[in-house]
């Protein structure tokens, strides 16, 4: 689980919400039949990212720019 090492309410509600947003770009340009993976891959940068975040639209833009940059 991704999200498992976040303990905060408010943080974990934060690295839902940008997960959403962050998916809601990125899935369109992924490979069809990579999507399950592709997600868990992104959901394990937003936990890595929580900290450095301002709120959850900085977290998912942080996120994408992350995700493009390794793939």
């Amino acid at each position: 689980m991704p999200f498992s090492s976040l303990t905060d309410p408010i943080d974990l509600a934060r690295a839902e919400a940008a997960l959403e947003k962050a998916w809601a770009e990125l899935k369109p340009s992924l490979a069809a039949g990579s999507d399950e993976q592709e997600r868990n891959n992104l959901a394990y940068i937003i936990a890595s990212l929580v900290p450095l975040a301002l709120d959850e639209d900085d977290l998912a833009q942080r996120a994408i720019d992350r995700f493009r940059e390794k793939a």
